[in-house]
């Protein structure tokens, strides 16, 4: 009995020993990754508050990427990284362990020179090796850079794109880009006591270029473009709109040569607007002579402005950067007529003030103008949805076909009268009416032509004439932008006065819309804008349009 009672003791013993053994191999299993976990979280915050610090105290402008878009390599140790940090401004790109030390052995690309008594008519070259864009030559011997799997040939940082191979950077070329004549110099700009002051340069035909980019337009592209403006440019002439109104930004222009300065404005026709306005802020302020020609990279989701100027219906990252500035220095200067359009509210006991627009495109009252207006609400709603050309679309056909099925605006010539140079017109059954300054219309739209079969008096964006137009209905405007129907030319004037007798209509100038009670909206001629016009971007249905409508001038003019 004693034996086995000691036996089974023992086997007590052992099976308590087995579960302990158990309970603290699970708490190891389930603990220790816990630890790693908390340890890795740890290290993965100090490494971030690392690089953070880093990213405010440099001079370089750093960015984190967890893929490069292209094959690179580390200035530093020179291993292949496909994640780490790169400077928009100088290019230099580097993996994560070599951050600091890459900060204190590169300098980043000039963007002014500070004042020490003396002249600054050049500066020292700033090259940096490796990571040259695909597809680039060499400035000297003109053959391909950047094909070994590794890190070498040269870039030229300051902003003019030069590539050089490894043997001839050893004798540079004094050949330059043509980019050069976009490119605002450090030695340009004076940096004494806090204040910019412009030293002369006097660079035959230097057409300094300064980009306002809206980060918030359309399909987001902005980000992407301020990187490489960045990397090609000076950062000094490359402005994001989010963080910086246009009025501050054009205030370089004072500093830089009269009628030298030319402006690409990223975004859409909302922004180029805001340019404009800013612009005319310097003609108040007694700074005519430094007003830019103003060109486009459209970004928005209409574009009629950019359509019409030649610059395109949307930009995608299709036209490589360098080509966008090389069309930009050959663009041809155009004005383009601004209007006023003044609301004034009706009522004996009205004491709202008048509300006052400048108009570049086109104002109108009716369906388009609820289309705009159920889209602006519903983005104000939800804007993270609208983040797509596609998207925005898409939301403005669902307005116009559910318009097509309720005709909110029916019946709109009992409810307004139009005069047109103090002349009334007439009105037919109408749902809508359009006044437009450009050629295009509703995203592409060449809206005054039609289907192009009918003589009608030439419309263009520098006459300081407005095109009347009036439209059935939704359904109309479709037909319309697919060339099946024409629209209710009313006439051409230098003056609209429009009178909304009763009810409340919606109404819209230049894709901003409102909801708009009794009032008198009178459309006058405003100022001038200095536009620049590219004439590469002209699609075929439009060149055909066009020769259409010259083939219709011809025969009228024959049967004369």
């Amino acid at each position: 009995l004693s034996g086995s009672g000691m036996a089974s003791g023992s086997g007590a013993a052992f099976s308590a020993v087995a579960d302990w053994s158990l309970v603290f191999w699970t708490l190891c299993s389930v603990i220790l990754p816990v630890l790693i976990t908390l340890w890795c979280s740890c290290q993965r915050s100090r490494r971030q508050m690392l690089i953070r610090d880093i990213f405010r105290m440099s001079k370089h402008d750093w960015h984190y990427t967890d893929l490069f878009g292209q094959p690179s390599y580390c200035c530093v140790c020179a291993q292949h990284i496909l994640r780490g940090a790169f400077c928009s401004c100088c290019g230099l790109r580097v993996s994560e362990g070599c951050l600091k030390k890459a900060d204190q052995l590169f300098l980043c690309k000039e963007i002014m020179m500070r004042s020490n008594g003396g002249a600054h008519s050049s500066m020292p070259h700033h090259w940096i090796r490796g990571n040259v864009p695909l597809c680039s030559c060499c400035m000297v011997c003109r053959q391909q850079c950047g094909t070994q799997p590794k890190l070498c040939d040269y870039r030229y940082c300051e902003g003019v794109g030069l590539c050089m191979r490894k043997w001839c950077y050893l004798q540079p070329s004094q050949r330059v880009s043509s980019f050069q004549h976009t490119f605002l110099p450090a030695f340009a700009l004076l940096l004494c006591d806090t204040v910019k002051l412009f030293v002369p340069y006097c660079r035959k035909h230097w057409m300094p270029v300064i980009i306002l980019a809206n980060t918030r337009s359309g399909n987001n592209m902005g980000e992407t473009l301020l990187r490489e403006f960045k990397n090609l440019l000076n950062p000094v002439q490359v402005f994001d709109l989010s963080k910086i109104t246009p009025a501050k930004a054009l205030q370089l222009c004072t500093l830089l040569p009269c009628n030298a300065v030319r402006v690409l404005v990223c975004g859409g026709d909302g922004t180029v607007g805001w340019v404009l306005d800013a612009i005319d802020e310097m003609k108040i302020k007694g700074q005519e002579r430094y007003i830019p020609q103003v060109a486009i990279l459209p970004l928005g989701t209409g574009n009629d402005l950019s359509n019409t100027l030649g610059w395109g219906a949307g930009y995608a990252g299709e036209v490589p950067v360098e080509q966008i500035l090389q069309n930009v220095m050959e663009a041809d200067g155009i004005k383009l007529d601004r209007w006023k359009v003044h609301v004034t509210n009706k009522g004996y006991y009205n004491l709202r003030k008048p509300k006052v627009f400048t108009m570049n495109n086109y104002f109108s009252v009716g369906p388009d103008a609820l289309m705009a207006l159920n889209f602006h609400a519903h983005r104000e709603k939800t804007p993270s949805l609208f983040s797509s050309r596609i998207i925005n679309k898409a939301v403005y056909f669902f307005y116009g076909t559910k318009d097509c099925l309720v005709q909110e605006c029916k019946d709109l010539n009992k409810k307004v009268e139009l005069e047109l140079d103090g002349e009334k017109i007439e009105l037919p059954s109408l749902e809508g009416i359009i006044v437009l300054n450009i050629g295009y219309w509703g995203g592409g739209c060449r809206l005054w032509e039609g289907r192009g079969d009918e003589p009608y008096p030439l419309a263009r964006h520098d006459d300081g004439l407005l095109e009347v137009v009036g439209v059935h209905g939704s359904f109309h405007c479709a037909q319309i932008q697919v060339k099946l129907a024409n629209p209710v030319r009313l006439g051409q004037a230098h003056t609209v006065r429009l009178i909304l007798k009763s009810s409340k209509m919606p109404m819209q100038v230049d894709g901003e819309p409102w909801a708009q009670g009794p009032c008198t909206v009178t459309i006058t001629h405003k100022t001038h804008a200095l536009m620049l016009y590219h004439s590469g971007e002209q699609a075929d249905d439009d060149a055909s349009s066009m020769s259409e409508q010259d083939h219709v001038r011809e025969q009228t003019d024959e049967d004369v």
